[in-house]
């Protein structure tokens, strides 16, 4: 069963045992930011994209320029363990990546929460790649990426103990939208999928034939 599928079926699952109301209240904040959210700002293909040096779970620092040097970065960007929708993706780019990194490039996974939270991430769905903390949207900002929750869908958190302020470590309760990028060597964005409803990602064998394009462009030009 792929991604696309395991998203659903946690999506129909909650709409069947969530609280009254709530279902209701996600698909209209959804639409509500899609109506508003400012796609003209998010890095497209062809643009730079921001070089970073960012923490790990343990405090290792993983920088952008390193890892290009090695081939191309996969930069995905999801809102925290504690949406079981990025554990969904991240499990899945985790079964994907031997064939990621066998076209050369490297998984990143990036999200504001601290950084003791991303290493419950990480050994949680058991991840090889790193899961990099971006206190306060700092770099996600920059790929245009950031939006602040309502008060609504605050108080929901809160209800149902995932306040942010704690998770994040600021008082902001902003997000970055579910964003996967790929990078290449020169820092120019040559893939770029984003998605304003965070129960949809992009699926690991779509991020798969997208790697292999771009390896069998390169190789042409070459």
């Amino acid at each position: 069963m792929g991604l696309e599928q395991d998203l659903a079926d946690f999506k129909a699952e909650f709409e069947l045992t969530a609280p009254a109301g709530r279902a209701a209240l996600y698909n209209s904040k959804v639409e509500e930011l899609r109506a508003k959210f400012p796609l003209s700002g998010v890095l497209k293909v062809g643009d730079l994209a921001p070089d970073f040096s960012l923490p790990n779970a343990i405090g290792s620092y993983t920088s952008l320029e390193d890892v290009l040097k090695g081939g191309a970065a996969v930069v995905t960007f999801y809102r925290g363990g504690w949406c079981p929708y990025c554990n969904l993706q991240l499990r899945a780019y985790q079964a994907a990546l031997p064939d990621i990194e066998a076209l050369g490039a490297r998984m990143l996974a990036i999200s504001p929460q601290l950084p003791d939270k991303s290493l419950s991430t990480s050994e949680k769905n058991a991840l090889k790649f790193p899961v990099l903390s971006d206190v306060r949207n700092s770099i996600a900002r920059k790929f245009g990426l950031v939006y602040s929750l309502p008060e609504e869908l605050r108080a929901a958190l809160r209800s149902n103990g995932k306040e942010l302020p704690g998770i994040n470590g600021d008082e902001s309760w902003e997000l970055p939208v579910p964003a996967t990028f790929v990078v290449d060597g020169d820092r120019r964005v040559v893939f770029s999928f984003v998605e304003i409803d965070y129960r949809r990602r992009l699926a690991p064998e779509d991020l798969v034939s997208a790697l292999r394009s771009i390896a069998a462009a390169r190789e042409s030009a070459s």
